[in-house]
């Protein structure tokens, strides 16, 4: 089996449990809502669909700092209850091989290349994009919606 060349980033913990926190206070920014399809709802913490019943506060989120060109706030979801954070870190996540599009960045944010996976495997789009050495880092986002899901970044 061949190493992967890069390693998967997922919403850090820190930031899943402060917007619980905020949810439960009531903040309107972060709104609790069930989910009630299969592969509608995709919680950034675990890195899986939430099922039909399961709880998620949705919340805005900038995987690109503030000030930067490419800077830009998006609504992602994460469990309402606590769940484990993605930990097979050099393997994709099996619930996002299609429908997202990978933006490689330079290290001052600047995006330098986008691909879109859809019928494809991630894995050759991700090595080639980090062929580039100006890429930093890839951001894997939903194709239809445009939302963050997950970073990727060099092994």
């Amino acid at each position: 089996m061949k190493t992967s060349i890069f390693r998967i980033v997922p919403l850090p913990t820190k930031i899943a449990e402060r917007a619980r926190r905020v949810a439960a206070a009531g903040a309107p920014d972060h709104a609790t809502v069930i989910a009630d399809s299969p592969n509608a709802f995709p919680c950034r913490h675990c890195l899986r669909w939430a099922q039909p019943g399961e709880r998620l506060i949705l919340f805005p989120f900038a995987a690109i700092p503030p000030g930067r060109p490419y800077s830009e706030s998006g609504p992602i979801f994460i469990h309402a209850q606590g769940c484990e954070p993605y930990a097979a870190l050099r393997q994709y996540p099996a619930d996002f091989r299609n429908g997202r599009v990978m933006r490689a960045y330079n290290s001052s944010f600047d995006m330098i290349d986008a691909q879109v996976v859809n019928g494809s495997e991630p894995e050759p789009i991700i090595e080639k994009l980090f062929q580039n050495p100006e890429t930093a880092f890839v951001d894997a986002r939903s194709v239809t919606r445009g939302c963050f899901t997950f970073r990727i970044q060099r092994a």
